[in-house]
């Protein structure tokens, strides 16, 4: 069995070597003064499936009976005629707002017509240290969708001939085709258009995945984003109750990985594709030069602060597209927590840290019961601190001295 699924996973390897090859020629070419075209190339459709795939349904006993009650199972669609469908276009804003939504939907399916455009384009990711980012409509991270368990999300993709690049995009909501990666394959001034249905309920992340080491290069420089497919009967609680929310926000936790020069200071390129190679052995240490939230440090802070008023549940869509995270609120708690990003399980309850594993995102919702100031980080305090990873959110409301009271201040010993 390992030397038949070796031999099925050795060819792959080889297409996915000779892609980044190809490309790795491309892209020096594009940054040289007699640039020539890109080549094309193309990502295989399917990839190798191993014999002895569990069976459907198959799985501790423990889990079966966590989840009997509360799922019945995967729900199946039936095929629609897209044509006869409502087509709702959903205008993308800029993290950490969401688009205007509907918590429940109950109607038909919808087909959601969403546009992104590619921009690559100079960031300030800290004082003194810039990098050329690679975008989803001009954010990092990318804008968040939001649709319906059955609703069909169809994604114009536009890569403008200003760009340097070849781009895709991976959904990890999707179903095929290394999630639409190759089926969305744009260079300079091309435009696609992938339509995909979205049948699992969670929040999702999405990236671009070119092929090879082109995929964290083009992650690292922020080109990922968020998906949330609600329920078509919104949130639940693990009895089956109702838990919709007031307000929301998505956090994009990103890593960058920064040149540095002979003296120690980041280093400064002119496009890019100038720092392919610099990226490249900075990105193999796998150490951080910067972590931060939403693109560039102190995005969630000061007047990019969060706010909430006391008795509202806060939803925050947290994605992690290429490292661990371990959310926390201080001076609150996850009520809810979709810890993997699943709306089929039950949430966890009152927990004070979780885990958003490396390529998903994770959903919280907050009740917030006191004013003040709340921290949100990562529980890496190194990272929240030393690198500055943290949202503050501001709540404003009456104070409850039941839940919290100052005794007696400071003061001299007796």
């Amino acid at each position: 069995m390992r030397h038949q699924i070796r031999n099925r996973i050795i060819p792959l390897t080889l297409i996915l070597l000779a892609a980044t090859a190809l490309l790795a020629v491309a892209v020096a070419c594009r940054g040289s003064a007699d640039a020539t075209p890109t080549p094309e190339f193309s990502l295989p459709t399917a990839l190798p499936s191993p014999e002895g795939v569990p069976a459907a349904g198959a799985g501790s006993e423990d889990t079966a009976a966590r989840t009997s009650e509360y799922w019945t199972g995967p729900t199946t669609w039936e095929p629609e005629d897209v044509s006869s469908l409502e087509r709702v276009t959903q205008e993308l804003v800029a993290p950490p707002f969401l688009p205007e939504h509907e918590q429940v939907n109950t109607g038909e399916p919808r087909v959601l017509e969403v546009r992104m455009v590619v921009e690559e384009k100079e960031i300030e990711v800290a004082p003194g240290a810039f990098m050329w980012a690679f975008t989803f409509n001009g954010s990092v991270p990318g804008p968040i969708i939001v649709v319906h368990e059955g609703d069909y999300v169809e994604l114009t993709l536009v890569n403008p001939s200003s760009s340097e690049l070849l781009h895709n995009i991976d959904f990890h909501a999707s179903v095929g085709a290394l999630g639409g990666g190759s089926l969305t394959q744009v260079g300079p001034g091309q435009e696609v258009v992938l339509r995909f249905r979205a049948v699992k309920p969670g929040v999702f992340v999405y990236h671009c995945a070119p092929g090879g080491t082109m995929v964290p290069w083009h992650v690292t420089h922020g080109m990922n984003g968020a998906i949330m497919v609600l329920p078509k009967d919104g949130l639940r609680d693990p009895a089956g109750n109702p838990v919709p929310y007031d307000r929301a926000y998505y956090i994009g936790e990103q890593d960058y990985y920064l040149p540095r020069d002979a003296n120690g200071d980041f280093k400064r390129y002119d496009g890019p594709a100038a720092s392919l190679v610099d990226d490249l052995e900075a990105m193999k240490t796998l150490i951080p030069t910067h972590i931060v939230f939403n693109g560039v440090t102190g995005t969630l802070q000061g007047d990019g602060q969060l706010t909430a008023n006391v008795g509202e549940n806060v939803l925050i869509v947290h994605a992690q597209a290429n490292r661990q995270s371990y959310p926390h609120l201080i001076g609150g708690h996850g009520d809810y927590v979709w810890e993997r990003g699943g709306f089929n399980d039950p949430p966890e309850l009152d927990l004070e840290t979780w885990i958003i594993a490396a390529g998903s995102a994770a959903a919280s919702i907050h009740t917030i019961r006191q004013p003040g100031t709340y921290v949100y980080l990562s529980h890496n305090l190194i990272e929240a601190f030393a690198y500055d990873a943290k949202a503050i959110l501001v709540a404003e409301g009456e104070w409850n001295n039941d839940l919290m009271e100052q005794v007696k201040p400071p003061g001299p010993i007796q």
